[in-house]
């Protein structure tokens, strides 16, 4: 409790918000990049480029960001405080999420099944439809393979 306690007050001014879509999306691409149990450097890249072309990062602020995110994800028991903050955003930037997510699963050309699950429990938390996941599934699986 005490290390809780401490961490509060220990946060950086410029740490974000649990709440901030750009942190839980952040943090919800470096658990995926993770959940099949190793990270390689086409994902690393791939997390990177999502966040640096979606939120017009530079490098600075990517690397901030994917540090930040590192750490709530390390914290983090489940993914409702990520999805919780992105299930109120348009149609069109859920979508987009769920786009990075198969970006960075295609990443290494391979899906595996616990990124596959991933992608689709977060989809369903946010609210994108089976349908979009799944053709979004399909584009970028077909655009890595070529």
């Amino acid at each position: 409790m005490f290390e809780a306690i401490t961490r509060l007050f220990n946060k950086p001014e410029n740490a974000l918000s649990d709440h901030d879509p750009k942190l839980a999306v952040a943090a919800l691409l470096v658990h995926l990049a993770s959940v099949d149990g190793q990270i390689n450097d086409a994902e690393r890249k791939a997390i990177r480029g999502a966040l640096m072309d979606h939120y017009s990062l530079d490098e600075t602020g990517v690397d901030r960001l994917v540090q930040q995110a590192a750490l709530r994800d390390a914290e983090a028991v489940d993914f409702y405080r990520f999805t919780s903050a992105l299930s109120t955003l348009p149609d069109t930037d859920r979508i987009e999420i769920v786009r990075m997510m198969w970006m960075v699963v295609f990443a290494d050309s391979k899906n595996h099944e616990l990124e596959d699950n991933m992608v689709w429990r977060v989809a369903e938390l946010i609210g994108v439809s089976s349908r979009d996941r799944t053709i979004l599934r399909n584009q970028i699986g077909k655009a890595e393979q070529a």
